[in-house]
């Protein structure tokens, strides 16, 4: 028997049914609500509402748990690759050596920018942020394809991802080059995805760059851990885009503008400037730490704790260990990475960060790696999005399948009530004159 839970407003009820999902999390089904009642929730932010019912990915903050269709991402990080877990987050399951292979080849073969899309570049000034350029160039994209823009199924759609998967990769290596004023360069079919992307972005007319194995597989592991996390602001954005029936080009593309912003992709980039200002004003780690403990200093150290993971973030443990190797492969000498790891000491030793479970999470890490492979601050939350691109392509593959409709939140309106022109007029200090 279903259950249901009751609503009691004034001498009315309400039956609301429940909704569990398949790891026993319980909603409220409240679609009906506004109906039956005339009433609607508010929840700003969304930080209690469920937008929608999916199979992609689980996340329990207060456990510490991440899964990709089930599979945890310890799993994930251990035994598998980027462009494999892109597959099984788009498709469901995990390919065979064949499919895998095959996805693999397209991809590459599909990594090929159309010429006149070069030209694009050059309208752009050199001081573009490179978010600005791929959000851009990836709604372009559809024009090169119009037979894409269709409902996009079966060949179709595989074609689309692999296009996408492919030239979001270029359009990235190809907007860092046209910001250092180098010449483009294209990708190779014997590398691997992340391999390619960092032989794109730092190979020279005079010297091919092939990255070392550990810098590669460290690039491929951040790629790997940010497939896919949940309805996050950039989630939602893209299935609420794609509700409308906007092509996957376009609904990407809004994602990408989603994530620009520095409280969602730009975490990482906020854990660099803060070190750079660390260093910059002398003080030392014990009295930066000393001072993020006192609340009225209105200073916040960046990278320390997480919104969703109450506990620690999963992420943070698989990445910090591939930190390590990158930079014990590099023997990288710089200052801000030596306060880094004087600040993830003090963190995890300090009862004050034990207590509120203020660990070190994926964006502590993820930035010093991408700083010491050589990656600009501006490149990183560009980084952020081509990992994500899996995420994002599912979800969006959700909304198409599931016929849902058009997402179209309420609002709870404070505004003022009805009146006149006229006072409103007079109530500016502005007397009335006729338009023509």
């Amino acid at each position: 028997m279903a259950q249901s839970a009751k609503l009691v407003v004034g001498d009315k009820t309400y039956e609301l049914p429940i909704v569990t999902g398949t790891e026993a999390e319980p909603a409220l089904d409240i679609s009906k609500l506004r109906a039956q009642s005339g009433m609607i929730t508010l929840d700003e932010g969304y930080g209690n509402t469920g937008s929608c019912e999916s199979k992609v990915t689980f996340i329990d903050g207060e456990q510490g748990i991440l899964r990709y269709r089930g599979i945890p991402i310890e799993e994930m990080a251990e035994k598998s690759s980027f462009l494999e877990s892109a597959y099984m987050l788009i498709w469901g399951e995990l390919p065979s050596e064949k499919e895998l292979t095959r996805f693999r080849d397209q991809i590459n073969e599909h990594s090929m920018l159309h010429e006149s899309m070069k030209m694009h570049f050059d309208g752009f000034p050199p001081t573009a942020h490179p978010m600005a350029i791929l959000s851009s160039m990836i709604n372009a994209l559809s024009c090169f394809y119009p037979h894409l823009d269709e409902l996009q199924e079966g060949r179709d759609f595989e074609e689309a991802v692999v296009r996408l998967m492919g030239q979001t990769r270029a359009i990235a290596a190809y907007s860092y080059k046209a910001s250092v004023g180098e010449p483009f360069v294209y990708p190779r079919p014997d590398m691997r995805y992340a391999a390619n992307l960092l032989h794109m972005m730092f190979t020279r007319p005079y010297r091919d760059y092939v990255p070392p194995t550990e810098i590669a597989e460290a690039l491929d592991l951040i790629f790997l851990l940010h497939a896919d996390h949940e309805q996050n602001c950039s989630t939602s954005t893209v299935r609420m885009v794609g509700s409308s029936r906007a092509n996957l080009f376009a609904s990407v593309a809004a994602g990408v503008c989603a994530l620009w912003g520095p409280l969602h992709g730009g975490a990482n980039q906020e854990v660099l400037r803060m070190l750079q200002e660390i260093k910059d004003s002398g003080i030392s780690v014990k009295n930066i730490v000393a001072k993020a403990k006192q609340k009225d200093s209105g200073f916040r150290l960046f990278g320390f704790g997480h919104r969703v993971y109450k506990n620690f973030d999963p992420r943070a443990k698989i990445i910090k260990s591939a930190c390590d190797r990158v930079l014990a492969k590099i023997g990288a000498v710089d200052p801000l990475l030596d306060i880094a790891k004087e600040l993830e000491e003090a963190a995890l030793h300090d009862e004050y960060f034990i207590e509120r479970k203020l660990y070190p999470n994926v964006d502590f890490y993820s930035g010093i790696i991408m700083r010491a492979i050589g990656i600009p601050i501006n490149m990183f939350t560009v980084m952020f999005a081509i990992g994500r691109m899996p995420g994002w392509i599912a979800n969006w593959k959700e909304v198409r399948e599931g016929n849902s409709r058009i997402n179209r939140p309420r609002q709870i309106y404070q505004g003022p009530t009805l009146r006149t022109y006229e006072s409103a007029r007079e109530k500016g200090g502005l007397s009335t004159v006729t338009s023509r």
